[in-house]
């Protein structure tokens, strides 16, 4: 599944979590570094609008489908993949870390939602090594003096996995800077996935997402914010069909 931005095309490249797993398993134990996307439709609007975002969506090295609607989409290509939600990555990626005996740097949230998901992640999974809890300050810039420090003090400190927990646009930008700042790190970006692991925040029950309608509980429980949001996402769909009816060969 492609989705194009001028002269720029942006490939859900990974059809499905398993093959998600299979992918970061060989990388970490080869200590090759990655930077791992999920696109969705708010992504697509910032993608349009951003040529910052852009190039950095350019430079990750996997993305998947993060969210119902580019799932459909991938299926009006004829190019089909499945869901894999960033937010519940952070366990099997997690497993994964711990299997290869890689240390795993939690970067991004709060310091409260980094105390609480690296104590479940370490009670779910004996043997982890949580080398690194950073919560950025307010207004944390991925593209300033200080978010390379903390790049070169992950490479340094020889992380393999690093889950990233900073929204859209900045973890992605982060990413890919870490790819030239610390070459032999992992990054994951995970959106609100620590905040779910550790209760700071909680996602719409389990019959909410079966029926694909998260986005609506999540809109209601935050309307001024996410209504705007939610609202250019719609606006933008009926285009991003056309162009995927368009991809059918």
């Amino acid at each position: 599944m492609q989705f194009r931005f001028h002269d720029t095309t942006i490939s859900v490249n990974v059809p499905h979590a398993a093959a998600l797993l299979a992918e970061v398993r060989v990388r970490l134990q080869d200590r090759q570094g990655f930077a791992l996307a999920t696109i969705n439709l708010d992504h697509l609007v910032k993608l349009h609008s951003s040529p910052t975002f852009l190039r950095a969506y350019a430079a990750q090295d996997l993305v998947v489908a993060d969210g119902n609607p580019i799932v459909w989409l991938s299926r009006l290509a004829g190019q089909p993949v499945g869901l894999v939600p960033g937010s519940e990555m952070v366990l099997p990626l997690a497993r994964l870390a711990a299997q290869a005996g890689v240390r795993v740097a939690l970067f991004g949230a709060t310091e409260a939602a980094l105390e609480g998901a690296a104590e479940r992640l370490r009670s779910r999974l004996p043997g982890l090594d949580i080398a690194l809890q950073i919560a950025p300050p307010m207004g944390f810039d991925p593209e300033g003096e200080e978010a390379a420090r903390f790049l070169r003090l992950m490479e340094a400190s020889d992380i393999g996995l690093c889950l990233i927990a900073l929204g859209a646009p900045k973890q992605e930008i982060f990413a890919a800077r870490g790819r030239h700042l610390a070459p032999h790190v992992g990054f994951a970006s995970i959106g609100a996935g620590l905040d779910f692991l550790a209760g700071t925040q909680n996602r719409a029950p389990d019959w909410v997402q079966r029926i694909a309608m998260e986005w609506v509980w999540r809109m209601l429980s935050s309307p001024r914010r996410l209504v705007p949001r939610y609202w250019a996402c719609l606006k933008l769909l009926p285009g991003e069909a056309l162009r995927a009816l368009a991809q059918r060969g």
